[in-house]
């Protein structure tokens, strides 16, 4: 199949896919902007260096459970500057209700030196700087791109990966291998909020052990064989 140039930023080359698929994405896309048309990540932040902060304490923790933790750590250090003044032991204290945070304490101080370091305190717009930050890897780095940024990344999460699967949208065995084929087949209008679309469908709807089917806006597009209702 002949396929488009990628662009610039690394995305996958759009898919020229069969028209009954083609218009079935779409219509899914449709769907879920006409549902929510400005979706928003879950995370507390105040800046693009608190989203950052966020997400790498939020891995294997709940948005829920970061956010009880981080509205007065951020309210001590907002600017890597000032967390690495608190430093490693007060951010450890801080940060003790979520999971692994004594190794996010540490990763924490230590991008934040960096930051200052390599980037004169600010948080890069590149996926290659960010994870060359301790404790950010290609799923955080999407997401501070996608909403401090504007970048039209794909985080491709636990949710993303069952719902991409699942309706399917992409196929794959890897987050990675789901990211690229999600890039490569929604729609360029979609591609900013989509990755949001997905992870709310599948933290809310298309739940992994008992998805609700019964109130899904796109039941009748989607092939999973052992959806209910």
């Amino acid at each position: 199949m002949a396929r488009e140039n990628s662009s610039k930023s690394g995305r996958a080359a759009k898919r020229r896919l069969p028209a009954a698929e083609a218009a079935r994405i779409e219509a899914i896309f449709a769907r879920l902007a006409a549902s929510n048309p400005e979706p928003k990540g879950e995370l507390y932040y105040t800046n693009p260096f608190t989203l950052l902060v966020a997400v790498v304490l939020s891995a294997q923790a709940t948005d829920a459970g970061v956010n009880k933790a981080t509205p007065a750590l951020f309210a001590a250090a907002d600017t890597p500057e000032k967390m690495v003044a608190l430093g490693e032991d007060r951010v450890r204290e801080a940060i003790k209700t979520i999971g692994l945070f004594r190794t996010k304490a540490k990763n924490v101080v230590a991008l934040s030196q960096l930051l200052i370091e390599r980037h004169g305190g600010e948080v890069p717009q590149d996926r290659d700087a960010l994870t060359a930050l301790p404790g950010v890897g290609r799923k955080t780095a999407n997401v501070v791109l996608n909403i401090a940024f504007h970048q039209p990344t794909i985080a491709v999460d636990t949710h993303i990966f069952r719902v991409s699967n699942r309706l399917p949208l992409a196929k794959g065995t890897t987050p990675e291998a789901v990211e690229k084929g999600l890039e490569a087949v929604v729609p360029e209008k979609y591609l900013l909020h989509a990755h949001h679309w997905l992870i709310l469908h599948g933290r809310y709807i298309c739940k992994a052990r008992k998805p609700e089917c019964g109130r899904c806006i796109l039941y009748e597009l989607c092939r999973f064989k052992e959806k209910t209702a």
